[in-house]
């Protein structure tokens, strides 16, 4: 009786090990090809390849995967920076008229995934931005966001983000295809980069010219303390101290990086 007892005891271990392991690999799976998909489907845009199969696969892939498969924040970031940025030129794309009406065009539902319909708002400050009100300067979080917000948001807000998404606009950051493997390196590189276009410092009014992000999204990057403290380490102000931040004008003016994606 008691060997039959340690032999169901030890079945079960070696169950339970198997069962969690073959769960492990499926999770890594998923990652892998979610992640993989999205880069796919960024690199065919800024070829002009065809995405069409690729946005069935997205619009057709049950919620339970995307929740499943992109578990780190790293991969949530670099995937859906990846979509945004993708669809942001497919849509555009075809109907650059939309751009007319901004508000619309980034509040409307018109983008299929896991069989549900969502915005570049709900994308961006719902998922990316871990629920924020998008008029809320990051400051203030939504009530009640809705149960595929919550189940695919991120952990933690990374100010990053705002280097990497592109709206279409001649001031918005270049289109990179992210890598959830090489995404704290890219969010670096890319953070650099653009601060270092967009900023410019007058030592004789200790001034400092700055992109309008810094004001929209002022409590993503900790307000104006933050700010200054991000110019510093970027080297682009010498000192955080009586720093004047001056926010230019956005360049809404639409530019894409391919002509005619699909």
């Amino acid at each position: 009786m008691r060997l039959s007892l340690h032999k169901t005891i030890a079945f079960a271990a070696i169950l339970f090990l198997v069962t969690n392991l073959a769960i492990a690999q499926e999770t890594n799976y998923e990652a892998s090809t979610l992640n993989a998909l999205s880069e796919k489907f960024l690199e065919n845009v800024k070829s002009g390849k065809d995405t069409q199969d690729i946005q069935d696969q997205l619009a057709n892939t049950p919620l339970k995967t995307f929740e499943n498969g992109l578990r780190t924040d790293a991969q949530k970031l670099a995937f859906w920076v990846n979509i945004y940025n993708a669809y942001i030129q497919v849509i555009l794309s075809k109907n650059p008229e939309l751009y007319n009406d901004r508000r619309a065009f980034f509040g409307e539902n018109r983008i299929k995934i896991a069989g549900e319909l969502v915005s570049f708002a709900k994308i961006e400050h719902g998922i990316i931005r871990k629920s924020q009100w998008p008029l809320g300067l990051g400051k203030i979080r939504k009530w009640f966001p809705n149960a595929f917000e919550r189940k695919l948001r991120v952990k933690k807000r990374d100010y990053r983000v705002h280097f990497a998404l592109n709206c279409g606009a001649k001031d918005c950051p270049p289109v990179a295809i992210y890598k959830a493997e090489l995404l704290e390196e890219q969010f670096n590189q890319s953070t650099t980069m653009y601060l270092k276009k967009t900023t410019s410092y007058d030592a004789s009014k200790n001034e400092a010219m700055v992109t309008a992000l810094f004001s929209w999204f002022r409590g993503d990057f900790g307000n104006k303390s933050g700010v200054k403290h991000i110019l510093k380490n970027e080297k682009l102000i010498p000192s955080t101290k009586g720093v004047t931040l001056i926010y230019k004008n956005y360049d809404w003016t639409l530019d894409l990086v391919s002509s005619n994606p699909s």
